[in-house]
C-alpha cells in the first residue's frame, strides 16, 4: 500500500484562502485583499502618506492582478474560489516575468511589520502582525517568532524573513520555519 504524501503547499494556500475570504462567501475578490491591507495600515498605525502604507497596497494590488491573470476566471466576474486561488498561487510563484511575489509579499509585510524601522521585527511586533493581521492565536505567534529567528538574537532579520516567505510557498516541510508564517497549517 503506498501512502501519498501531504501537499503541504496546498495546505497553507487553502489556510490563507479561509483566512482571506472574510466575508465567507467561498470566494476572494478584490474587496478581500482590500480589508487585508486595511487591517495592515490599521493595525500598523501607518498614515496616508506613509510610504509602507502604499507599498502594502501597491504589492497587493499587483499580487491580485496576478493571480486573477493566472487564474483566467469565467467570465467577467474577478473573484476566485478556493481552488483557482491555490492554482493561481502556485502558478504566479514561480512566474516573476512581471512580479516576483515571493520577493515583493516578503519586503512589502516587512516593512510594516518593522514598525520602529531597525530592520528588525522584534517578538512584540511579530506577534502583532500575526495575532491583529491574521488572526493567530498568541501561543502560535510566539511559536513561530522563535522559529523564524534561525540564529536566536531575539529578532527576525529581513533575511530570515524573506527566507521565510520562499519556504511558504515552496516548502513542503510543515516542520519548516517559514511554513508557520501565518501560523500552524
Amino acid at each position: 500500500m503506498t501512502t501519498t504524501a501531504r501537499d503541504v503547499v496546498q495546505l497553507k494556500l487553502e489556510r490563507a484562502f479561509d483566512t482571506m475570504d472574510a466575508n465567507n462567501d467561498s470566494y476572494v475578490d478584490w474587496s478581500d485583499y482590500q480589508q487585508l491591507v486595511d487591517r495592515y495600515i490599521s493595525v500598523f498605525k501607518l498614515g496616508q502618506n506613509d510610504p509602507r502604507a502604499g507599498g502594502i497596497h501597491a504589492f497587493y494590488q499587483m499580487y491580485w492582478n496576478e493571480l486573477i491573470r493566472h487564474a483566467r476566471p469565467n467570465g467577467q466576474q474577478q473573484r476566485l474560489s478556493k481552488e483557482q486561488f491555490v492554482e493561481a498561487n502556485r502558478l504566479a510563484s514561480i512566474d516573476t516575468s512581471r512580479l516576483n511575489m515571493v520577493e515583493g509579499c516578503g519586503h512589502a509585510i516587512f516593512d510594516c511589520i518593522d514598525v520602529d524601522g531597525d530592520n528588525e521585527i522584534s517578538k512584540e511586533e511579530f506577534e502583532t502582525f500575526l495575532r491583529k493581521v491574521w488572526k493567530v492565536s498568541q501561543p502560535d505567534a510566539i511559536e513561530t517568532f522563535h522559529k523564524l529567528d534561525l540564529d536566536g538574537d531575539g529578532h527576525i532579520s529581513r533575511q530570515e524573513f524573506i527566507r521565510a516567505a520562499h519556504e511558504y510557498f515552496y516548502s513542503n516541510d510543515p516542520n519548516a520555519p517559514g511554513s508557520l508564517l501565518f501560523g500552524h497549517v
